[in-house]
């Protein structure tokens, strides 16, 4: 699931608005895209991108190993589905509202390649000085030896900056969206940062509904070897009612926020009420 400075992107959708004004703001982060990907506009040239009409021709003539995908969503199954059987190692799917039948179709898909997909309704992932792979700010933290883990976007930029703000920084800040159906979920992400020695601490960015967070508990209650802070967003949220994100429902006592706070504190994870709280938690742990 790594990536960096040496990974070989491509956008998906480079074409479209928002593919070409991303696309744009990845080029200055330092983000090294080798190629672009539309349908019938093979032989243009994006910000000085090339764009292809097939993965496949991005893959054969510049060696493309991660895809970031800016397609409507009625595209989107097509899409992904091209970007895994071209043999692309990681795809990040920014796309919204790509029905759920659809997503069972490509994690199950991934899985059988070996490859993995990151999304779909995710800002992305981003390592400072390295690679953004995503629509977060460019600015949005420096390095450090904290890794974010988030269902929310916009959440996740504010602890970045209250973490920035506290004098710290982070290893990167991995976006897993907010969808009940996705590629990589938080458990496999607190997993992979771990084994990463250049990580220290981990801040989870949970929401309400599903039970993720309660998986991550499960977890790190035996296995975990590093401090853990987490934040849940929703603790005020109306039954029933979904909040932003399709996964983000509670019915009756099913993913809540008290009852996600509680899995996690009775794991030893450390909670925050508010994101200007995790630094100094961290502070105090450090």
């Amino acid at each position: 699931m790594y990536i960096g400075k040496e990974s070989k992107v491509i956008v998906q959708g480079i074409t479209g608005s928002q593919g070409t004004f991303h696309t744009e703001l990845m080029l200055k982060f330092g983000t090294n895209i080798v190629a672009g990907v539309t349908p019938n506009k093979g032989g243009q040239k994006v910000l000085g991108v090339p764009v292809y009409d097939t993965v496949k021709e991005t893959v054969d003539n510049h060696g493309a190993d991660t895809s970031i995908v800016f397609v409507p969503a009625r595209f989107a199954l097509d899409a992904v589905k091209e970007s895994i059987n071209a043999g692309i190692q990681l795809t990040c799917i920014i796309t919204e509202n790509i029905p759920i039948y659809d997503m069972l179709r490509l994690v199950d898909l991934a899985e059988k390649k070996g490859v993995h997909l990151v999304g779909p309704n995710t800002p992305g992932i981003l390592i400072p000085e390295q690679i953004k792979l995503g629509i977060m700010p460019n600015d949005l933290c420096p390095p450090g030896d904290i890794i974010i883990i988030s269902k929310s976007g916009t959440f996740s930029y504010e602890i970045a900056k209250a973490i920035a703000d506290g004098g710290m920084g982070i290893t990167a800040l991995m976006g897993i969206g907010g969808d009940p159906v996705r590629g990589t979920t938080m458990l496999d992400t607190i997993k992979y940062y771990e084994k990463d020695q250049k990580t220290n601490f981990i801040v989870i960015v949970g929401e309400i509904g599903g039970d993720e967070e309660e998986k991550v508990a499960a977890y790190i209650k035996n296995h975990s070897n590093k401090p853990i802070v987490a934040i849940i967003a929703g603790k005020h949220a109306p039954e029933g009612k979904r909040m932003g994100h399709a996964g983000a429902i509670i019915s009756g006592d099913f993913g809540t926020a008290q009852g996600k706070i509680k899995a996690l504190k009775n794991a030893g994870v450390h909670i925050a009420n508010v994101p200007w709280d995790i630094p100094k938690i961290i502070e105090e742990l450090s």
